[in-house]
């Protein structure tokens, strides 16, 4: 399915597809659970995805092939990052923004599993809007 929700649609969608799981899974399983999961729910659903997408950085006028990799890049428009910790911090907020100002995207979301209520473990970022 190609998508062309606009991108709010997009992210509910796919937020509903983590809560869905996490609904089912709960808490406490490992990141890699999850991603196999979410990438089965956006399958099913029809929502084209790259799971483990690299991005390479530009610097000067080089591409630096240094292995960043995005757990999923969802209709080429939208990075998820999957979690199964018990803080979001700083640095998962930072990780997500440089994935977006490298894709030169405009939304992600970090979904962090390892919470009691998943909206609680939701990071929504924007770049530059």
């Amino acid at each position: 399915m190609n998508c062309q929700l606009p991108i709010n649609d997009l992210t509910e969608k796919v937020i509903g597809l983590a809560i869905k799981i996490h609904r089912h899974l709960g808490p406490g399983f490992l990141e890699s659970v999850y991603q196999a999961a979410l990438a089965y729910e956006l399958g099913k659903a029809g929502i084209a995805f790259e799971k483990e997408k690299a991005l390479p950085v530009t610097y000067a006028e080089i591409k630096l092939e240094v292995g960043f990799r995005c757990d999923f890049l969802i209709d080429q428009r939208l990075i998820v990052e999957t979690k199964a910790v018990k803080l979001l911090t700083s640095v998962d907020s930072a990780q997500l923004l440089n994935y977006l100002k490298i894709t030169d995207l405009k939304v992600g979301l970090t979904i962090n599993f390892n919470v009691p209520v998943l909206k609680d473990g939701i990071m929504r970022i924007v770049n530059n809007l």
